[in-house]
């Protein structure tokens, strides 16, 4: 008896989360080098004391 080839299926290609968003909200205390925003774009600007990453993620300078 020959068994002809399994249909494929349509789900399971939905890749993880990237964990983007406000890492530090304001009035916490921070260090230096301390991711405050990670974020596609420059949805948030650097203000004062902070430095914007290559991939547009927001660190505390000092």
């Amino acid at each position: 008896a020959t068994k002809k080839a399994g249909g494929s299926s349509k789900n399971g290609r939905k890749s993880p989360g990237q964990r983007l968003g406000v890492k530090r909200f304001g009035g916490h205390p921070v260090s230096a080098g301390e991711v405050l925003v990670r974020q596609r774009g420059t949805k948030f600007h650097p203000g004062n004391l902070v430095k914007r990453g290559r991939d547009d993620t927001l660190r505390a300078a000092a």
